[in-house]
């Protein structure tokens, strides 16, 4: 802990001090092109649930009314704003939060304070941690909002599909974490915001092998949901991610949803459906 805090303080005081000539470049065009402050600050969970106020550069027109998540595209996003989500620079002011010792380079994102009362149980494990840069799940959702945008309803598909899977994601790096893997996640984090085409949501999930669920927590007599792959040579196409939320009441799946749902495909069982729960219930 002790190493990874240090190379922690030194990295972020380094990307910092590189990172300073675009963020003011950034702040000026912020500052002439849109009202309001230039870094946006959100209350989130930190390590043993103590709050934080995490730093981004500004994206959204200021005091717009809505939703505290992004959905998709989101008409509150100014032009310039859409260039800093796509580039990520918006992220940068984070370092900020790096260096002061509420969040690690690496580690499970944090989160709105309501989403981890939802989650108490996982994120109690969670948060044993720093939240992060960065970590696993970041990386496979990098394209989160665009897939968002692809459902009928984003807030349920963000709870009982996303955060769940996000979840088991992050609980498998805190039980697996090392220098290593800290250093190959950074990697990939750069290689994805230089090349947005290599996105795992782009096109491929990374690891072919679906993530245990974890149990929305109204799921129990509702939903119960996976994300699984479908081979190429089982369709004759690239391999794509398939989302399929399963309604217990029926015998038919509630709905599928891959990012071309022609693409879409269903298998399994309600004695599938239950293994998933066993598997859910020791996480």
């Amino acid at each position: 802990m002790v190493v990874k805090r240090a190379l922690d303080i030194g990295t972020s005081a380094f990307l910092l001090i590189l990172a300073l000539p675009s963020l003011v470049i950034a702040a000026c065009i912020i500052r002439l092109t849109s009202k309001g402050p230039i870094l946006f600050r959100q209350l989130r969970m930190g390590r043993n649930f103590q709050p934080f106020e995490i730093l981004k550069l500004r994206t959204m027109e200021f005091a717009a009314p809505g939703p505290a998540y992004t959905m998709g595209a989101d008409p509150r996003i100014t032009s310039f704003g859409k260039f800093l989500r796509r580039s990520k620079l918006d992220e940068v002011p984070q370092l900020w939060n790096v260096l002061r010792g509420d969040m690690s380079l690496v580690g499970p994102r944090p989160v709105l304070p309501e989403l981890t009362e939802e989650f108490r149980a996982q994120y109690a494990r969670l948060l044993t941690v720093r939240p992060g840069l960065t970590d696993p799940a970041s990386l496979k959702y990098s394209q989160e909002a665009r897939l968002l945008g692809t459902v009928p309803d984003p807030m349920e598909f963000f709870k009982s599909v996303v955060t769940p899977d996000k979840i088991a994601i992050s609980l498998r790096y805190v039980e697996r974490s090392n220098l290593w893997t800290d250093g190959v996640t950074l990697a990939m984090t750069a290689l994805i915001c230089c090349f947005p085409s290599l996105s795992p949501l782009s096109g491929t999930l990374v690891g072919a092998a679906p993530s245990h669920v974890v149990p929305w927590p109204s799921a129990e007599s509702r939903t119960v949901s996976s994300v699984r792959w479908i081979p190429a040579r089982e369709r004759g196409l690239m391999g794509r991610p398939v989302v399929v939320i399963r309604d217990r009441r029926s015998a038919r799946p509630k709905l599928p949803l891959p990012w071309n749902p022609a693409l879409s495909g269903y298998r399994g069982d309600e004695s599938t459906v239950r293994r998933s729960r066993q598997r859910a219930s020791h996480l």
